[in-house]
């Protein structure tokens, strides 16, 4: 009698228990490393923030608001240089004690990295069915652990603000056509000038109502600073704003902009403001060409990231902290790289479907692995950071030799490749779920955002 054949066990990879474990690591090994990226800004301790409440303190005292300086190891001389709306906003934290002040300020900066990363990547996790609190989870901690993140929280910078206002605009309100859609992009704009980029990316989207709104919510806010401080606004808008010298010496490596390019070309004296424009016209022409064509797609995400890349390059100074718009490009790169496809995408006919899918697949996965590379790079890259492990000393220096151009402009240049590389991706359905179809409102509540 022959032996009975033995089938091997059927190998699976159903281990709830082992994939739980492993990504209990790896939240735990991300959260152990934030302390040590955190540690070179210990330094900082809210530098910013303090000379914040040091102005206003000299405001509330009777004194110009834009007569106060303070010395500064690095820029000589620091002063307050943001707009009057953002003094109104910031004065009543004056009457509260320092230490109150900062707990709030980096509370509220870390409930805007969770709100914001949220949005970010709800809509990939849906796409791909991917576990939602693990990916949540590890996204939040990989955006703490951004040098943008990081400086904005230990300098004690109001950034994760502007980037809620912007975000709830333009991922929200605005493709949703609300009646109040610019409000945020306007507001953002009133307390600091760099988010005026997004009122320009509204007019080339022809969003011409949300561009409206945003102008006349920034001119309201204002006029109500006006109202209030009419001799501190006037100075402002008249005097302050052009005087670059105020916000810091421009060739230090901290300001990533491409006038800080220049700058530390030709440290100790001023580049060529001619040279300057002419590169401030190419960028904005075509990184706000692309982002309208991203828009018109239906990647609003990608278009929001190109303008703010944008603002990053063309702005005289542009600090490390600013740039959070790294942050989106890499969901960006990550979505593309895990397939998401055009809803439209030609189905290959019967006839020679075999012969033809081949290719096809070959270039689509040799393109998806390029996007991954991207985004793991971007990654690093903005988790490194360019000022973080580096003393850049007090003293202007030029660039002497290519190593030197690449690190001390790791920023600008990678502003510059992803103006080029970032995809924007055609509005796709979602996938098909296991979810009840019961109950269409509440999913189509759930996905919609702020109201």
């Amino acid at each position: 009698m022959p032996p009975e054949s033995v089938v091997p066990p059927a190998v699976t990879d159903d281990d709830p228990g082992g994939r739980t474990v492993r990504r209990l690591v790896t939240v735990v090994a991300l959260a152990a490393v934030l302390p040590a990226l955190y540690l070179p800004g210990r330094v900082h301790d809210f530098f910013d923030l303090k000379i914040y409440m040091r102005a206003m303190r000299w405001w509330a005292a009777g004194n110009p608001l834009y007569d106060y300086a303070q010395p500064d190891r690095v820029q000589g001389e620091l002063y307050f240089t943001y707009p009057p709306f953002s003094a109104l906003l910031l004065r009543p934290f004056a009457l509260i004690p320092l230490g109150a002040t900062i707990a709030i300020f980096t509370i509220l900066t870390v409930l805007g990295v969770v709100v914001t990363t949220r949005w970010l990547v709800r809509p990939v996790i849906a796409r791909h069915g991917l576990p939602r609190v693990f990916v949540l989870t590890v996204a939040v901690l990989l955006v703490l652990a951004v040098e943008s993140t990081r400086e904005t929280i230990t300098f004690g910078q109001i950034n994760m603000l502007l980037v809620v206002l912007i975000l709830a605009d333009l991922l929200f309100a605005v493709p949703q056509g609300r009646r109040w859609a610019g409000v945020g992009v306007g507001l953002a704009t009133a307390l600091k000038l760099f988010p005026g980029i997004f009122i320009v990316y509204l007019l080339a989207c022809r969003r011409w109502w949300a561009a409206a709104v945003a102008s006349a919510t920034a001119a309201a806010a204002t006029l109500l600073a006006a109202a209030v401080a009419p001799n501190d606004s006037w100075r402002f808008w008249t005097h302050e704003l052009w005087a670059t010298d105020r916000v810091g010496r421009t060739d230090y490596t901290g300001n990533q902009s491409l006038f800080g390019l220049l700058s530390r070309f030709t440290a100790p004296d001023k580049p060529d403001r001619l040279i300057w424009l002419l590169l401030v016209a190419v960028v904005t022409g075509y990184g706000l060409w692309r982002a309208a064509r991203a828009a018109r797609v239906g990647d609003h995400l990608a278009g929001l990231t190109l303008t703010g890349l944008v603002g990053g390059l063309v702005s005289p100074i542009t600090w490390t902290h600013h740039l959070y718009w790294f942050i989106p490009a890499v969901v960006v790169f990550a979505d593309a790289a895990l397939g998401t496809r055009p809803s439209n995408a030609a189905v290959p006919s019967a006839v020679g479907a075999s012969s033809a899918a081949g290719p096809i697949g070959d270039q689509d996965l040799g393109r998806r692995r390029s996007l991954a590379v991207l985004a793991v790079a971007t990654a690093a890259v903005i988790i490194y950071g360019v000022v973080t492990f580096y003393d850049w000393g007090v003293a202007p220096v030029h660039t002497d030799n290519p190593w030197q151009f690449l690190v001390r402009n790791t920023y600008v240049l990678l502003s510059l490749l992803l103006l080029v590389t970032l995809p924007a991706r055609p509005s796709v359905p979602r996938p098909e779920t296991s979810r009840p179809t019961a109950e269409p409102e509440k999913l189509h509540q759930m996905d919609r955002g702020p109201e």
